[in-house]
């Protein structure tokens, strides 16, 4: 061995360190290059190659006159002034507006026209929001899952940071925290898996999924990605964000004993080849339901945006229909709501 060889492993060593701020060989997701899922699976398939197929086959195959949605009118004026009620409103994609004891929490917020880093390309609505943020009821808690462009928005992000009243409270994983401080918004909460903290009587949590992360060429799992539990007495809620399908799920029902209401990503799942490491189908969205132990569920990430998947928007529901029955759910037990549309729960 050449005598410079320890000091080239020392300088390997700090440089990995330096790459990683939060490298910690007693947390095995904190590595090296970056962060980790906690279960081992296949690499993700190549997106260019995914491209090219779709390309070649002539995919997505779109309807003609583009997508047509029923959207709901949405309920602003009892949204606005409720305080008591808890209720769930699919806003679309993976944006949902939650309100529990008192609380107005918003996940993953993306209100934009395109899910990009451009104005120009990407992957565009074909159902405009049903509300804007300024119909919505103060913000206190915005709920962020991952750093994909369809669910971590800047101008989203930035326009809430700005509403009346005040900057909402940000929850976020570790290495986000510096992205908010670059945009000048500081009212922010870092997480790493398994971590909690109190928020206005809220038991918030933050937990695994198997997914990753990525805004640019050179940041591939430099930030965290997971999931998030809000519990307080009266109610349990679940939100997956984006995942692929893990024995996480089970870690998940097993820590918390089951939820009142999941929300479960259906949609972007095909090619399977392509999409089954990142992305659950409905399939494997209602073992999650069965997993987590949710006593109803809503599925989300579908029907918003094209160009993100394969298969039709108006599919996934089609599928999980069929799947729910297929393991014998009772009819309501995994619901979808139309874009706008909100759902009350009773208290417990």
């Amino acid at each position: 061995m050449s005598r410079y060889a320890p000091l080239l492993i020392v300088f390997l060593a700090l440089a990995a360190c330096a790459a990683n701020p939060w490298l910690d060989g007693s947390a095995p997701h904190r590595t090296p290059p970056g962060f980790k899922n906690v279960y081992p699976h296949p690499e993700k398939g190549g997106f260019w190659q995914w491209k090219l197929e779709q390309w070649r086959a002539g995919k997505p195959v779109k309807p003609e006159g583009g997508y047509r949605f029923e959207t709901a009118q949405p309920e602003t004026p009892f949204l606005r002034s409720n305080r008591r009620e808890t209720t769930a409103t699919w806003i679309g994609h993976a944006t949902v507006l939650l309100q529990t004891a008192g609380v107005n929490i918003l996940t993953d917020p993306q209100f934009s026209e395109r899910a990009s880093p451009v104005g120009f390309a990407g992957p565009k609505r074909v159902v405009p929001a049903t509300s804007a943020l300024a119909d919505l009821p103060y913000i206190d808690a915005v709920l962020i899952s991952h750093d994909h462009y369809d669910h971590l928005d800047v101008a989203s992000i930035t326009a809430l940071a700005r509403q009346p009243g005040g900057s909402p409270r940000f929850f976020v994983r570790l290495g986000t925290k510096a992205w908010f401080a670059a945009l000048g918004i500081t009212n922010v909460v870092e997480l790493d898996w398994w971590q909690n903290i109190e928020f206005m009587g809220l038991d918030v949590n933050f937990v695994p999924v198997q997914h990753w992360s990525k805004r640019t060429l050179t940041d591939e799992n430099q930030r965290l990605w997971g999931g998030w539990v809000v519990r307080h007495p009266g109610f349990s809620f679940y939100f997956t964000g984006d995942a692929g399908y893990s024995m996480d799920f089970a870690d998940v029902g097993r820590r918390f004993g089951g939820f009142d209401l999941a929300a479960i990503p259906i949609g972007a799942y095909e090619p399977r080849w392509f999409m089954k490491t990142m992305h659950v189908n409905p399939e494997e969205s209602v073992r999650i339901h069965r997993d987590v132990k949710s006593q109803v569920s809503l599925g989300i990430h579908w029907g918003t945006f094209e160009d993100l998947t394969d298969e039709s928007l108006y599919e996934p529901p089609r599928v999980l229909a069929a799947e729910a029955a297929k393991a014998g759910l009772a009819p309501g037990e995994f619901f979808v709501l139309k874009h706008g549309e909100t759902r009350r729960f009773a208290p417990r």
